[in-house]
């Protein structure tokens, strides 16, 4: 295959099936998740959101929910906060949880967070 067509299959892709083949690359060759995400991004979403990639996200939490005891465990958890610190982040909402985080542990957290019943928002 011509490096073309290989673009062209890759821009062809959903963002389902360009998440399994970043995978399949990150095994088969032992790389980081990052470079390979960059180049599959750039055919599938353009060139200017391949510049505006980024590494580094903050987590914030917008809404608490319905469920604060849950999101002060989760919380606690993510940071390493301590109870009342925790319960003072979460009661401060719209609040940063962590910053500069990379993207995988950014998307790991939000998920424990949403799980838990907040609203959570990666910048």
């Amino acid at each position: 295959m011509t490096n073309e067509e290989i673009l062209e299959a890759i821009s062809n892709m959903s963002v389902l099936e360009l998440s399994e083949l970043v995978k399949a690359i990150e095994d088969k060759f032992g790389v980081s998740a990052a470079a390979p995400v960059a180049v599959a991004a750039a055919p599938a979403a353009g060139a200017a959101a391949a510049a505006e990639e980024k590494t580094e996200f903050d987590v914030i939490l917008k809404e608490i929910g319905e469920k604060k005891i849950q999101v002060i465990k989760a919380v606690r958890e993510i940071t390493g906060l301590g109870l009342k610190d925790a319960k003072a982040l979460v009661d401060g909402a719209p609040k940063e949880v962590k910053t500069g985080v990379a993207k995988a542990e950014a998307e790991e957290m939000k998920k424990k967070l949403e799980d838990a019943g907040a609203t959570v928002e990666l910048k």
